[in-house]
């Protein structure tokens, strides 16, 4: 089964209400309905600039949203990908099907959502 991008009415959706660093777990998606859409934020390795890569998708009707923003100063958050190599991050990224099939189990397993601290 493939993945499909929000719409733009539903990415603006999702920047309402509580954010995920305030409550990061599973809430209500903007485009089936259903509590359960999950998120997963890193930062990337090689970026110049204190960055936050966010992925915010939906493990029932399968649509995603990716983003990068500036790291917000203070935030440190877990990450349980953080003990891979980068070869290792890298094969797992290397395909977006595969990463959020991979960030689906690390959920149903407990591993996520992530915790956050300002």
């Amino acid at each position: 089964m493939s993945w499909d991008s929000f719409s733009g009415d539903e990415v603006a959706a999702l920047t309402t209400g509580e954010g995920f660093f305030a409550a990061p777990g599973e809430r209500v998606c903007p485009a089936c309905g259903e509590r359960r859409l999950r998120a997963y934020v890193n930062v990337p390795e090689n970026a110049r600039r204190p960055t936050l890569v966010s992925y915010v998708w939906c493990s029932g009707c399968r649509k995603f949203v990716g983003t990068r923003a500036r790291h917000p100063e203070g935030l440190v958050f877990s990450d349980p990908l953080a003990a891979l190599s980068v070869a290792e991050r890298r094969e797992l990224e290397r395909s977006l099907v595969g990463f959020l099939a991979h960030l689906d189990r690390l959920w149903d397993d407990g591993v996520l959502p992530q915790t956050f601290a300002a």
